[in-house]
């Protein structure tokens, strides 16, 4: 009698490039290091810089204090504004108690709230999809609330009324899902033939990249492990996408500690990325516990390179010039995917 075995499946990892921070992100970041290390601590912050624990537990240990508002900033001190941006009804406020501001916010939400501004200026009514309660809507309803209505989900378009259909836009949060987005707008036209489109795309392209990516490795996975906060709008889009993609199961986690060991039960490739605000130091934490788990083979896959970036902030680019200090931030960091070295086969 001839006895067989079975050959072990061979566990791997899918990393799914890009991941990571964004060009928005990394702005953000280095703007309340760079205020740091030139003006002192403390260094005040509107709300989370970035939706990311781990970022934002660093920056406090450093000596950035986060606040809910400005009326919690003493007078005269200085405060940043997060990279979700801020209705002008907080800079009104921030004025009036005579804050040295530090704008963050990120170039792709000022984008919208420029088309905001523009298109109330013109009468229309805007409705903007994206979450209530979300900071970067927020600001963006903020810049004219008397013309714009937050439309939630698909199935909120139900609920929309509209005082003119024929005069009506439609922008967008910039962190969403595209495919859930344009469903919205699908349904929305529907109701509203005469809906007008905003001049450009709102969803911001990293969002985007990073959906693209888990589209392209989820079909092969077993898992696929978003890491990124509960408060991310954008991590939380690509736990969805995943399995809208055909992941068999999909997880989102702050940092290598939280992956439930049963989760990697029985699986033989799992998905790997992280959430626009999320530095690269916490997907090699997870890649080193799924190695140890014997997920030793990472191949990467890549659907984009992203190559951005922002100048900082004018106000503090000003301060840093006049103080002699670099004003800009030098290639090589290793906070976003790709800038150091991972043993990686790309596919």
């Amino acid at each position: 009698m001839t006895s067989t075995t079975s050959t072990p499946a061979r566990k791997r990892v899918l990393l799914a490039a890009p991941r990571g921070y964004c060009a928005g992100v990394d702005r953000a970041v280095v703007a309340v290091e760079k205020a740091l290390e030139h003006y002192g601590a403390p260094v005040y912050v509107r709300k989370e810089i970035v939706h990311n624990k781990y970022v934002v537990e660093t920056l406090a240990s450093r000596g950035a204090v986060f606040v809910d508002d400005t009326d919690e900033v003493p007078e005269g001190a200085r405060v940043v504004f997060s990279a979700h941006g801020v209705s002008p009804a907080v800079r009104a406020a921030a004025a009036s108690r005579s804050l040295q501001t530090i704008d963050a916010t990120c170039p792709l939400v000022t984008k919208v709230h420029k088309e905001a501004v523009r298109f109330a200026a013109d009468d229309y009514e805007i409705l903007l999809i994206g979450h209530d309660g979300h900071e970067e809507v927020e600001g963006t309803q903020g810049e004219a609330p008397d013309h714009i209505q937050v439309v939630n989900s698909p199935e909120a378009v139900d609920e929309v009324v509209v005082r003119d259909p024929e005069k009506l836009v439609w922008i967008s949060q910039t962190t969403l899902s595209v495919d859930e987005t344009m469903e919205t707008v699908r349904r929305l036209r529907e109701r509203f033939p005469h809906l007008q489109d905003p001049p450009s795309d709102d969803i911001c392209y990293a969002t985007q990249n990073r959906q693209v990516a888990v589209k392209k490795l989820a079909p092969a996975c077993d898992v696929v492990i978003t890491v990124g906060s509960a408060n991310s709008s954008n991590s939380v889009r690509l736990v969805e996408v995943a399995l809208d993609a055909g992941a068999r199961s999909s997880y989102r986690v702050d940092r290598a500690a939280d992956i439930d060991p049963a989760w990697l039960v029985g699986a033989s490739t799992v998905g790997v990325t992280s959430g626009a605000s999320v530095p690269e130091i916490l997907v090699r934490d997870v890649l080193d516990l799924l190695a140890a788990a014997g997920f030793e083979d990472v191949e990467e896959v890549r659907t984009a390179t992203e190559d951005l970036m922002f100048s900082l902030p004018r106000e503090l680019r000003a301060d840093l010039r006049a103080g002699g200090a670099e004003p800009e931030r030098r290639p090589g960091r290793p906070r976003r995917e790709g800038r150091t070295a991972i043993d990686v086969q790309t596919v």
